[in-house]
Formats: C-alpha cells, sequence, structure tokens
C-alpha cells in the first residue's frame, strides 16, 4: 500500500519540479540586467564608432526608463570608452564632419526641453549646440559643418501654463503640438531660422553639397500622418523654397543621397495599400520621374528592405528582413540583381552605418541580445565588438531554431521555435504561443527574449514557444503582407492553428495546455483565440488588444493606416464584417482562462478596449478573467517596474493554468511578491 502511495508522490513530485524554473536558467529579473547596445553611428574618417548602451533602471532608482549611455570604440586600438554614463539618456547619434566630435540629442544638466549636444573625441564635458524652447525632435550637421538643421514643433499648452496650473487645463485633442517645423542654425554664429512654414517635417537628409535637404513632409503633425501621408519634398536651404521630388503613394522610410548629389534612394511602400514601407527605390534628382515609373529595385523580392544607404556613387547597399533572417546586400544601379554580402542566418540587425568600407550595426543572434558589430564589404569578415554581458554564457538555453509548415490552404509559413530546457524526447509539453504585433512586423530567428517576448524565460520554465510568421507579416514581400486585407484573423489566425496541428505531428506539445500571448495586434490574435476560438486554448494573455473592431478604428490614432492598409473600407461600410471579426462578439464561447492587461495612456488602442473585453468576459464566459491596468503607460510598458509586473504576471498566468494541478476555476493572487533585492 506504502509503495502504491509513494509512486504517484514521487510522480507529481517530478512532474512539479519540471513545471517550475530548471536551475540556472533565464529569469525575469535576469531581464533588467540585460544591457544592449541600441544605435552605432561611424565617423566619417572611419576611425572610430560611436554606440550607445541600454542600461536598465535599478528598481531602487525612481520609476522611469532605462537609461543610455555613450560609448565611443577606436577602431585602431580596439578599446571602448565610456564617454556619457550614469544615470542619462541620449539619442540620435551623430558627427561632425571632421569626425572631432560627437553629436546627440539628450536632456543634461536638469533642462527641461531636448536639445542637441556635442562631445570632443579626444574628451572634455558635453556643450550644448541648441537652445531651442520648444525642444529639438531631430537635427543633422550639413555635410560643409556650416549648418545644423533641425526638426521642432510647438506645444500651445506653454502658452498656457500659468492657466493650467490654475485648473484650467482643457485639451484640445491633436491640437496641443504644432507641425514639425523644420529650422537653421548657423553654426558660427548660432542664429537660427525657420525654413518650412507649411506641413509636418518628420526626417531629412542633407544633400552632399549642403545646399538641399531631402525631407519626408506630412500635412500634420499626427501619428496617422507619419505613418501614411508623408511625401519627399526638396526644402532649397539659402531660400527656403519647398519642391516636390516624388509624390510616393503610401509609407515611407529610409532616404540617402548618393555622394555625388544625383540620386536619392529611399525605402517605401509600392502604393497607398503597402502595409509596409519595405521596396527599394532611386530617383534622379535633377531629372525625376513620376513615381509609378521608378524602378522598384525589390520587385518580385521575397523580402523587406529595412534601411538603405551608399557604398559609391553608383552603388547602393540595403539590408532587408527575409523570412526570420536579415541580409546586407549591394544593388548597382541599373544592374539585374542584387548582391548578397552578408548572408541569412549570420546576425539580425536593422539599421546600420558605413564608412570607408565598413558598416556597423547594432546586432544579435539566438544567444544574445544586441551587441555591437562591424562587417567589413571587401573581405566580409564579420566582428562582435563588445560583450556586454558575459553572465549571459553562465545560462542555460532551450534549442532555438528556424521552422516552415504548411497551411490548409497550401501556403507556406515561417515561424521561430524555442525548445524547453532540458527537453525529452519522449514527452510532450505545454505551449505558449507569442505573436508579433503589426501585423506589418516579423519575428527574426534571433533573440526572442525580452519583459514582453517570453522566449529563453518561458523555456527555462518548461515550455515550447512558437513565433509564427502569419500571412500579413513583413519579411516575406509585398504580396504576402497583403494577404490579411478585409480579412482581420481569418485566414491569417488559421496559419497560428495550422502551426500548433504541425508542431503536434512532431510529437513536441501537449494541444490540451496551450495558452496564447501577445500586444497590439497580437493581443488582438490573443484575445479572439481566447474567444472565437477558445476550445483549442487553456489560457490567454491580451496586452493593449483589440476586443470591438466596430469602435477601434476611430478610437484610435491611426485611423487613416488602418482604413488603408489593413481593412481597406470603414465601419459603417460593413459593420457587419468589421463586428464578426470582433473578440467580443464570441465572449459567450469562451472557456479560457484570461489576463488582460493594459496601459491607460494608450493612445493607438484605447484602454476601453480591454474594459469591454473584460466585462463581456465576465458576464458571459466561462472561465477566469483578470483586466490589469498600468497607469501613465502607453501603448506598451515603458517603466521597468511596470515591465517587471507584465512579465512575472503573465508568466504566473500561463503556469497556473498551463503546469499546475490547481482549479481552474480559480486565480493566481492579485498582487504579485516582486524580489526587487535579487
Amino acid at each position: 500500500m506504502r509503495r502504491k502511495i509513494l509512486f504517484p508522490v514521487l510522480l507529481l513530485c517530478f512532474y512539479l519540479g519540471t513545471a517550475l524554473a530548471a536551475p540556472n536558467v533565464l529569469t525575469s529579473y535576469d531581464l533588467f540586467k540585460i544591457r544592449t547596445v541600441s544605435e552605432a553611428v561611424f565617423s566619417p574618417d572611419g576611425r572610430y564608432i560611436a554606440y550607445t548602451v541600454n542600461v536598465p533602471r535599478p528598481f531602487s532608482d525612481p520609476p522611469g526608463a532605462d537609461y543610455r549611455q555613450l560609448y565611443v570604440l577606436n577602431l585602431r586600438t580596439g578599446e571602448s570608452r565610456v564617454y556619457l554614463g550614469g544615470k542619462t539618456a541620449v539619442y540620435s547619434l551623430g558627427w561632425s564632419p571632421d569626425s572631432q566630435m560627437i553629436t546627440f540629442r539628450g536632456k543634461l544638466g536638469g533642462g527641461e526641453k531636448t536639445q542637441v549636444y556635442a562631445m570632443y573625441v579626444d574628451g572634455g564635458a558635453p556643450f550644448p549646440l541648441t537652445h531651442c524652447k520648444m525642444g529639438v525632435l531631430s537635427y543633422a550637421i550639413s555635410p560643409d559643418g556650416k549648418w545644423l538643421a533641425f526638426a521642432a514643433a510647438p506645444d500651445y499648452r506653454e502658452k498656457r501654463k500659468k492657466l493650467i496650473e490654475k485648473g484650467f487645463n482643457a485639451e484640445i485633442y491633436q491640437e496641443e503640438a504644432g507641425n514639425r517645423m523644420l529650422m537653421l542654425q548657423d553654426l558660427a554664429t548660432g542664429r537660427v531660422r525657420r525654413l518650412t512654414s507649411e506641413g509636418s517635417v518628420f526626417d531629412f537628409v542633407w544633400s552632399p553639397d549642403s545646399k538641399t535637404l531631402a525631407a519626408a513632409v506630412a500635412p500634420r503633425n499626427t501619428t496617422d500622418a507619419s505613418y501614411m501621408f508623408k511625401r519627399i519634398r526638396l526644402v532649397d536651404v539659402a531660400t527656403g523654397k519647398v519642391s516636390k521630388l516624388v509624390e510616393n503613394p503610401g509609407k515611407l522610410g529610409r532616404m540617402a543621397w548618393s555622394p555625388d548629389g544625383r540620386y536619392l534612394a529611399f525605402v517605401a511602400g509600392v502604393d497607398g495599400h503597402d502595409p509596409v514601407a519595405g521596396s527599394l527605390f532611386v530617383v534622379d534628382v535633377k531629372n525625376p520621374l513620376p513615381f509609378a515609373k521608378l524602378r522598384n529595385y525589390t520587385k518580385g523580392f521575397h523580402g523587406s528592405a529595412t534601411w538603405v544607404a551608399w557604398r559609391d556613387s553608383r552603388t547602393l547597399l540595403f539590408s532587408a528582413d527575409e523570412g526570420v533572417n536579415t541580409t546586407l546586400s549591394a544593388q548597382k544601379l541599373n544592374a539585374a540583381a542584387r548582391k548578397i554580402l552578408l548572408e541569412p542566418g549570420r546576425v539580425v540587425f536593422s539599421r546600420f552605418s558605413v564608412s570607408r568600407g565598413m558598416v556597423t550595426f547594432a546586432g544579435n543572434t539566438r544567444l544574445h541580445p544586441n551587441e555591437l558589430f562591424t562587417f567589413g564589404l571587401k573581405k566580409r569578415r564579420l566582428i562582435r565588438r563588445t560583450h556586454l554581458n558575459p553572465w549571459l554564457a553562465e545560462k542555460r538555453f532551450g534549442r532555438q531554431e528556424t521552422i516552415s509548415y504548411r497551411t490548409r490552404d497550401g501556403l507556406t509559413i515561417q515561424g521561430v521555435l524555442i525548445y524547453p530546457v532540458d527537453y525529452r524526447e519522449d514527452r510532450r509539453y505545454p505551449l505558449i504561443i507569442a505573436v508579433h504585433g503589426g501585423p506589418e512586423s516579423c519575428v527574426k530567428d534571433g533573440w526572442q527574449t525580452s519583459y514582453s517576448r517570453w522566449g529563453q524565460v518561458a523555456a527555462g520554465r518548461g515550455y515550447f514557444v512558437f513565433m509564427p510568421n502569419y500571412r500579413g507579416s513583413s519579411g516575406r514581400g509585398v504580396a504576402f503582407s497583403k494577404m490579411d486585407q478585409s480579412d482581420l484573423v481569418g485566414k491569417e489566425f488559421e496559419d497560428v492553428l495550422d502551426g500548433m496541428e504541425y508542431l503536434n505531428t512532431l510529437g513536441l506539445v501537449d494541444l490540451r495546455r496551450v495558452g496564447i500571448g501577445g500586444g497590439s495586434y497580437g493581443g488582438y490574435f490573443s484575445a479572439w483565440a481566447a474567444t472565437r476560438y477558445s476550445k483549442f486554448f487553456k489560457a490567454a494573455v491580451v496586452f493593449v488588444g483589440i476586443s470591438d473592431q466596430v469602435p477601434k478604428l476611430y478610437e484610435s490614432d491611426i485611423p487613416w493606416e488602418m482604413y488603408l492598409v489593413h481593412w481597406l473600407k470603414w465601419p459603417q461600410d460593413d459593420p457587419a464584417l468589421f463586428y464578426s471579426r470582433s473578440p467580443v462578439k464570441y465572449a459567450k464561447n469562451s472557456t479560457t482562462a484570461t489576463l488582460i492587461l493594459h496601459g491607460k495612456a494608450d493612445p493607438r488602442v484605447n484602454p476601453s478596449q480591454s474594459l469591454e473585453l473584460y466585462n463581456a468576459l465576465k458576464i458571459h464566459g466561462k472561465a477566469p478573467v483578470r483586466l490589469v491596468y498600468y497607469p501613465g503607460e502607453g501603448h506598451g510598458n515603458r517603466r521597468n517596474p511596470a515591465r517587471l509586473d507584465f512579465s512575472l504576471r503573465t508568466l504566473e498566468w500561463f503556469d497556473y493554468y498551463l503546469q499546475s494541478n490547481k482549479p481552474k476555476d480559480k486565480m493566481p493572487p492579485k498582487y504579485l511578491n516582486y524580489k526587487l533585492d535579487e
């Protein structure tokens, strides 16, 4: 009798032991020790690389975002040195044309407004280049070193500051900030003049002769306008005259002048309904053709261009997402095809800086987050220049691999799969499906662990983590990214279900213990899973997600983007369709334990979307539901206390419903026991 009792007890102990985190694996607390490279920019002479290191803010400090410190790598000596450390944050790195000064944006010395600062590469304290009362949103120094162009926008609340202090604090939606003006400062005298008077300037690049700025100008200073209505204009520096260069019809990304000033390369959407600014174009500045007649250098390309620069006046360099990988390619003007320089699978990155035959970027792999890399264009030697987190080598990671599978309608879908640490072939494991947002983005086969991506932390707790690039994702070409238009959570969600079944046929996962989670569009998928397809999912985590498509479009700060590149119609054109793709419609179906989390200051997905889902599930659903608001947070958590809470709370939710033997009609404790001394 004793042996009959003992065996089940031992079996239970083994099960619970494997359900909890294995020893020496990555934890939620470890995420707040990870340092990463954020920006990397070559000096014009190719001798130095300025880069920033993201340093997590300790929980002993007041709540806030991470710090971002300034470093410089001397390529001759191989030595990196911190130029600006401590509790500071710098952005938008640049160099003076003579390579003597590093420039950046920041708030130093307790200033209320962001300004442009400089530091000599030979040493010394930072000093301000601008003293703009409005603050500086972006900047660039002219190639001749005489001018500093910057964008600034008036804040009309400043004029009402005393009234606001007395309680007269009415807010005029989308009218508190004026248009982003392009300003020009003489670096010798400090005199500033305004270059543009109409429209809102979101990006700009100097011509090599310092006489012209190519600017991305939208009609208004709104997020929607910045997404959908930026058009390329030329600004004459001497007169301020603004002229049309290209009437690109949709999304606009990076722009870059050729060294001889004849051409402007840019990354953009192919039309007004393209979800991704991922195609590469070149326009002759002196003899511009209409957009429709420009050559698309990535036409038919099964990927998405992400960044462009020039190697010389006849050769373009561009990075691209290709499936789950990143590449760097060279494209000769008018040549039939590109030449891949940095092959898929070596490192993941997005933007890069080039100087004297070498590029630099912040890149990551399966085993480490962003570090500083250089890549020689001639010998094609890839060198990792920093090792910011040597302690990660002591951690045990789950195996990570790329998978591809066929869907029910014959499409090939790619994704990234992380195995549980200590995976055994004779067992099936619980599964967490982590769905990326957008949907115009993609999961890469690199570092996939952060506060909002469970990755290796979940693998250390005994989960498979599956991250699919469903149809509608970027990285597979224009046609693929358009496949979900007017069919939100239709076939694109079936891609997720087919991925689950594929993992089941491989004998890897236990389909009785499947959880799903994600943020934004990934939160929408998770809410859809918890309602319309509840029978497949035991637990769901809905972060800043959509629950009711009828009001959502008009509640967001991007209604035009939703209309032009996702729905192709307005809610009143087909209200039945919009409601049929709304998770709240199917709340009565829900048997999925659902955790809903939302920033109370979210401008993208109104927090009311989460309240609506919560009430629908609370009233009509048949499983536990909890709603957590994060005060002061927007479309994603910025401050570390909210980030830690998210990581701990969501994993606890998955553990409770997918791993433990606790009653499924109960919930984990409302408040977490933070171990902030760890």
